[in-house]
C-alpha cells in the first residue's frame, strides 16, 4: 500500500486558518489515517542528509511493521516583510517543491517496502515535524543533520527538535 497525498490549494489555505479558528484546527489535524497510528515520522526536503534520513526511517518502519509519514515543511514567511503590519502574520508562498518530492518519491522503489504517506505543513519545521508525530502518535522522528555555517549560527533541526520534542528523535549524519 504505498501511496502519497498532495493538500489541495484550499488544504493550503486552511494551514493559514488555524490561528483564527482553533476548533477546526484540531478536527482537520486529528483525522489522520489510522493505519499510520505509532508510525516512524522522517522530515524531508530533497537534501542528501535527508535522504540518508529516508534510507534509516525505512528501515526502521520495516523492522518494526509500521507506515512511513514523510513530512516535507513548506515554506511560510511572515507578512511584515512585505506590508510592514504588526503583528506577524504567516503566509503561504507558494512551495510546489512538495509535488515535486511526491512524484520523485512515487517513482523510488526502496519505498515499495513499507507503507508510506507524505504530509505537506507550513511553518516552523521543528514544530511541525513534533505536531506531526503527536498526531500520529509516532514512535519516533527521524532527521538528518544540518552542516554548515547557518546550522551553527542559528542552531540545527536536530539539536532544537531533540531538545523539545515528546518521543525518540534520531538524528542521521
Amino acid at each position: 500500500m504505498a501511496g502519497h497525498e498532495f493538500p489541495e490549494p484550499a488544504d493550503r489555505k486552511r494551514v493559514a486558518d488555524h490561528a483564527a479558528h482553533p476548533e477546526a484546527a484540531e478536527e482537520s489535524r486529528h483525522s489522520c489515517d489510522p493505519a499510520f497510528q505509532h508510525g516512524v515520522v522522517v522530515g524531508f526536503d530533497g537534501s542528501t542528509s535527508s535522504e540518508r534520513a529516508l534510507a534509516y526511517a525505512i528501515g526502521m518502519a520495516r523492522r518494526s511493521g509500521s507506515g512511513l509519514i514523510i513530512v516535507h515543511v513548506a515554506n511560510r514567511l511572515p507578512t511584515t516583510v512585505w506590508a510592514g503590519c504588526e503583528p506577524p502574520v504567516f503566509v503561504d508562498v507558494p512551495d510546489h517543491r512538495t509535488e515535486v518530492l511526491g512524484l520523485e518519491l512515487a517513482c523510488a522503489d526502496h519505498l515499495s517496502e513499507v507503507p508510506w504517506i507524505l504530509v505537506e505543513r507550513g511553518g516552523d519545521i521543528c514544530h511541525e515535524l513534533e505536531e506531526v508525530g503527536r498526531e500520529y502518535a509516532a514512535d519516533a522522528i527521524v532527521v538528518g543533520s544540518t552542516h554548515g555555517l547557518v546550522g551553527r549560527i542559528f542552531g540545527s533541526v536536530a539539536g532544537r527538535l531533540a531538545r523539545r520534542a515528546q518521543r525518540p528523535v534520531v538524528v542521521i549524519p
